[in-house]
């Protein structure tokens, strides 16, 4: 199975296959709006701003597993993201990353890129996934990272 094998939904309740974004850099995050992390919505919004010509997407995907941290609607996401922070990149629908309900993206990502010790749970709000053009997943990256210092891992990519 490949990365662009999956489907999600999309904040409107419309099915987006991951080929789309087929030959970019991508960043995919788990994020939150009642998180200590939820600023990095910024960087992550500058982070696409500047280098978005250049082939890289960033997808991130709500989810409320982390302390209650997204309770919000998708229509509310959306609204929160876009009023607060001017997030541009495509936030989706609320997904599960752990657990019996993990969306099969996530399941795929964590057996990718295990983290610390061999982990496949995501811990918190805001890990990042970085995967290349060819669809590689190349590294998982901690919540607590943020997004202008991975600036260099995906110049590296581009």
């Amino acid at each position: 199975m490949s990365l662009y094998d999956f489907k999600f939904d999309d904040a409107f309740g419309f099915e987006k296959d991951l080929s789309d974004y087929r030959g970019k850099v991508l960043l995919i995050v788990n994020t939150a709006s009642k998180c200590g992390f939820t600023p990095q919505y910024e960087g992550l919004e500058n982070l696409y701003n500047e280098y978005k010509d250049k082939g890289l997407q960033i997808v991130g995907f709500p989810c409320n597993q982390f302390g209650g941290q997204e309770p919000g609607s998708n229509e509310e996401i959306q609204n929160f993201c876009k009023m607060n922070y001017g997030v541009t990149f495509p936030v989706f629908a609320k997904i599960d990353v752990n657990g019996k309900d993990t969306h099969p993206l996530y399941e795929f990502l964590k057996n990718e890129a295990p983290g610390l010790a061999g982990s496949h749970a995501i811990k918190w709000n805001f890990t990042k996934f970085l995967v290349d053009r060819e669809g590689n997943v190349v590294k998982r990256i901690a919540s607590a990272k943020e997004p202008e210092k991975i600036k260099n891992d995906i110049e590296v990519l581009l």
